[in-house]
């Protein structure tokens, strides 16, 4: 394989993963109504129970103002209540309603989630590998720097699909 093939074999490898990440949330959204942020929320919710924000931006690596904004769009669907703290009100819970409780069982996994089971099954040299290599194509690309959490989504700020 010449250079020239496989560097077109790279940039195409990193444009499969951006599809399927593309894919999988129009999916969700398509059929759920959800971008994976607000589904992310939604687990996090279920597993936690009563949660504050700042522990749900915690969990899902995002921050209080975006986790903030997709409990807004949250609470206006009816998949989540908010109520302040018996113990400080200045804390505020975020719990599920019937109906979100319902969207989590129905919802697909992750995508990361997806990928977590099947990464953790590799060997430990090939993950190495992986985690090498990515690190110097994000380093190739000027995106080494680039905060990111490791959640995958294409998305803004506020957990709102941008391609939707």
């Amino acid at each position: 394989m010449t250079t020239i093939d496989q560097e077109e074999q790279v940039l195409i490898n990193l444009r499969q993963i951006i599809r399927a990440t593309d894919l999988y949330s129009r999916q969700l959204s398509k059929q759920f109504g959800l971008t994976a942020p607000q589904l992310l929320i939604l687990q996090a919710i279920r597993r936690l129970g009563a949660v504050s924000i700042s522990k749900l931006a915690a969990e899902a690596s995002l921050s209080q103002a975006t986790v903030t904004t997709i409990i807004d769009r949250l609470e206006k669907r009816g998949l989540v209540t908010r109520h302040r703290s018996a113990q400080d009100k200045r804390v505020v819970h975020a719990t599920l309603t019937d109906e979100g409780d319902a969207m989590t069982v129905q919802a697909p996994t992750l995508l990361q989630d997806l990928f977590s089971r099947r990464f953790a099954a590799l060997d430990d040299w090939e993950k190495s590998m992986i985690v090498c290599s990515l690190q110097r194509v994000a380093s190739m690309m000027n995106a080494e720097k680039i905060d990111a959490s490791p959640m995958l989504h294409l998305g803004g700020a506020d957990g709102q699909d941008q391609t939707s």
